[in-house]
C-alpha cells in the first residue's frame, strides 16, 4: 500500500481508513515541514515576550488568567499532558487510535498550531512503527478537543503512558522507543496544547462508521430482496418510476435500484405474478426501499459534514495565515457530534426494519406456507427461533443507543467550559450500533437464505431464487449450512456475520447485478 502523504493539500477519508484499518506508512511533504518551521517561529517570539498569550505564557482553561514565568513554559506543556491523561476504562480499539493520531498529525502538518517539525515527525514516526497508545473509553467531553484521548497519545510521545508494540503487547514505552529508534519528545512552549486541542478521535469514528454504514447499507438492500424471495413478494414496488420521478430522494432510488437488480429474473418471484390474491406486501418488505434509503441520505449528508471537518485546523489559540496568533471555539464537536448522533438514528430504524422481515419469515401465520421457525421439525426442532430473539436484542439495543449524546452537555473546568459536545461519547455508541445492524443482517440472511432453500424444496426445485440470491446463497452454503435437524448455530451465525462484515456478501451478489449502488 502506497504511503499517505500529510501535505498542505490535507488528506482524504480514504486515506484515514488506510491508516488507521490498513497500517499505511505515513510520510510528510517537505514543503509541509518547512512551513511547520516558519509558523514556529511566531510561537517562538511569543515565548519570550511579555504579552500574555493562552497556553503559551498563561494556564489551561479556568486558569488562564495565571501568568507563567518564561522559565516554567516548557514545565507547562508537560505538566498539561501529564494531567490531561486522566482517561479511564477500557481501552478503545486499535483502529481507533490510529485514526486520532493521524488526524492529529495531519492538522499539525497544516502549520496553524505552531509546533516544532520534529513534534509532528515524531508522531508520524510513532505511528509508522506500530506503537499504539493506550486510550481509555472514558475522558473526553468532546469540547476543547478530545483531551484525555490525545493526551494519552502525546504522553506516548514524550516516552511516558502506556502503548502496545506492533504485536498488540503492552510494554513499557521507553522499550517501544528504543526498540523503533524514536527519540522521546521535550515539548516546548504551546506543543503540549497543540497535541490536545482537536476533534480528532470523534471525527476518526465518524468516518469509519460512514465506511462501514455504506458497505452495510447495500449489503442491507439485498437481504432485503432475499426477504422479498422468501417470502413470495413483489418487486413491482421497486420500479424506477415510482421513485426518483414520482419522490425524488437519492438514497431511496439507489436502494430500490439494488432490490430490483437483485431479484431479476427470479423464478420465485415469477412465480406468483398470477393468480395471487394479495394485493400489497407488509411495509417491511415494500417500504425497504424508502427506509434504507433515507439512511444513505443520512449517510451522505454525515460525510459532508466529515469532509468539511477533515479539511479543518483545528487548535486553540491558532496561529493564522498572517501570523497573529488568536483564541477561537472551533474545537467545540457540535458539527460532528450531531451527524454521529443522527446515524445512531438511523442505524437503529435499518436494524428495526430487517428484524421485523425476520419474524415474518419465521411465523407460520405470515410466511406464506414455510413451516414454523424455518425448523426442519417444528416442535422436535426450533429451527431459527432464538436467533429472532437474538436479533431482537440487538435491534433494542441499537435502539437505546439511537438516544443522542450530543444534547446532554455537562459543564467542566470551573464553568469555564460551560457547554460541551459529548461527540466522543455519541461516536462510541455508533460504533456499538454499526456492529448491532450488522450482526442483524447476518441474522437476516440466514433467515432469508433457509427459506428460499425451503421454498425450493416444497416445490420440487421450481421456486429458486434469481441469479443474484443465487449467487449470495453459494456464497453463504460454503460455511453456513442448509436446513436441517437443530444444530449449534452459534458459530453460524458468527460465520455469516464476517461475511457481511467483509462486503463478501455483496461482492457475491454483484456477479449477477454488476456493481451495486
Amino acid at each position: 500500500m502506497p504511503a499517505v502523504v500529510l501535505s498542505s493539500s490535507g488528506v482524504t477519508p480514504a486515506d484515514v481508513l488506510a491508516v488507521a484499518r490498513h497500517d499505511a506508512k505515513v510520510s510528510i511533504s517537505e514543503e509541509a515541514l518547512a512551513d511547520v518551521a516558519r509558523v514556529r517561529a511566531h510561537i517562538d517570539k511569543l515565548a519570550h515576550s511579555d504579552t500574555p498569550a493562552y497556553g503559551i505564557s498563561t494556564g489551561f482553561g479556568a486558569l488562564a488568567n495565571r501568568h507563567i514565568p518564561e522559565g516554567m513554559r516548557t514545565q507547562l506543556q508537560k505538566s498539561l499532558i501529564r494531567s490531561h491523561s486522566a482517561g479511564m476504562g477500557p481501552a478503545v480499539e486499535r483502529e481507533v487510535v490510529r485514526a486520532l493520531m493521524f488526524l492529529r498529525a495531519k492538522t499539525l502538518a497544516s502549520g496553524r498550531t505552531g509546533v516544532r517539525p520534529v513534534v509532528l515527525q515524531t508522531m508520524v514516526d510513532v505511528l509508522n512503527a506500530g506503537i499504539t497508545p493506550v486510550v481509555r473509553e472514558f475522558g473526553s467531553l468532546g469540547c476543547s478537543g478530545d483531551l484525555a484521548p490525545l493526551s494519552h497519545c502525546a504522553l506516548v510521545l514524550m516516552g511516558e503512558g502506556e502503548a502496545a508494540g506492533p504485536d498488540g503487547v503492552v510494554r513499557p514505552v521507553p522499550e517501544l522507543l528504543t526498540a523503533a529508534g524514536i527519540e522521546p519528545v521535550e515539548l516546548a512552549e504551546k506543543e503540549g496544547l497543540a497535541l490536545v486541542n482537536g476533534t480528532d478521535g470523534m471525527l476518526g469514528m465518524l468516518l469509519m462508521a460512514i465506511a462501514d454504514l455504506q458497505m452495510l447499507l447495500t449489503t442491507a438492500d439485498i437481504t432485503a430482496a432475499l426477504s422479498v424471495e422468501g417470502l413470495l413478494g413483489t418487486d413491482q414496488v421497486f420500479l424506477p418510476e415510482l421513485h426518483m420521478q414520482l419522490r425524488p430522494h437519492p438514497g431511496q432510488a439507489a436502494s430500490a435500484d439494488n432490490m430490483l437488480r437483485v431479484l431479476a429474473n427470479s423464478p420465485i418471484v415469477a412465480s406468483h405474478r398470477v393468480g395471487d390474491s394479495r394485493v400489497q406486501d407488509a411495509y417491511s418488505l415494500r417500504c425497504a426501499p424508502q427506509v434504507a434509503g433515507a439512511a444513505r441520505d443520512t449517510v451522505e449528508h454525515a460525510l459532508t459534514v466529515a469532509t468539511r471537518e477533515l479539511a479543518a485546523a483545528i487548535d486553540n489559540p491558532v496561529v493564522l495565515p498572517d501570523g497573529r496568533v488568536s483564541s477561537n471555539g472551533n474545537f467545540h464537536g457540535a458539527p460532528v457530534a450531531y451527524v454521529l448522533d443522527f446515524l445512531a438514528i438511523v442505524s437503529a430504524d435499518v436494524a428495526s426494519m430487517a428484524e421485523r422481515r425476520t419474524d415474518r419469515m419465521l411465523d407460520p401465520a405470515r410466511s406464506h406456507g414455510l413451516p414454523a421457525f424455518l425448523a426442519g421439525d417444528p416442535g422436535v426442532d426450533s429451527g431459527l427461533m432464538i436467533a429472532q430473539y437474538t436479533q431482537a436484542g440487538l435491534v433494542s439495543d441499537a435502539k437505546r443507543l439511537a438516544v443522542p449524546a450530543s444534547v446532554d452537555s455537562i459543564p467542566s473546568s470551573a464553568m469555564q467550559e460551560d457547554h460541551v459536545s459529548m461527540g466522543w461519547h455519541a461516536a462510541r455508541k455508533l460504533r456499538r450500533s454499526v456492529e448491532n445492524l450488522r450482526r442483524v443482517l447476518a441474522i437476516e440472511l440466514v433467515t432469508a437464505a433457509r427459506a428460499i432453500d425451503m421454498r425450493s424444496s416444497l416445490s420440487d426445485g421450481a421456486l429458486v431464487p434469481g441469479p443474484a440470491g443465487a449467487a449470495v446463497l453459494e456464497l453463504l452454503r460454503q460455511t453456513v449450512p442448509g436446513p436441517g435437524p437443530d444444530r449449534f448455530l452459534s458459530p453460524e451465525l458468527a460465520e455469516a456475520d464476517a461475511l457481511v462484515g467483509s462486503g463478501a456478501i455483496r461482492a457475491a451478489a454483484e456477479k449477477a447485478t454488476g456493481p451495486l449502488n
